[in-house]
């Protein structure tokens, strides 16, 4: 089922993209990675592909709806180098 946003919502997907490649272009341990890489004898080409869903927000508070995320060991590696921390305990 595909979503109509408006364009201010298409605007404001497109700076949180540009934000989320910022933060990565930006984050010294990505930089790091990437020297250590170079050091090591090889160049790398990184594409990271960022997929935003989107659904119409409801603030029904009658229903009572539990979602559960399954994360890899790589997907948490990730996080934590994008700064996003997860609470694991949850």
């Amino acid at each position: 089922m595909a979503v109509e946003i408006n364009d201010e919502a298409k605007q404001i997907v497109h700076d949180l993209g540009a934000a989320i490649n910022l933060a990565v272009e930006s984050s010294a341990d990505v930089a790091a990675a990437i020297e250590r890489l170079r050091e090591a004898g090889y160049e790398m080409e990184l594409t990271l592909r960022l997929e935003i869903g989107l659904r119409p927000y409801s603030n029904d508070t009658e229903t009572d709806t539990e979602a559960t995320l399954s994360l890899t060991d790589e997907d948490l590696r990730t996080l934590r180098k994008m700064k996003i921390r997860i609470d694991e305990s949850e």
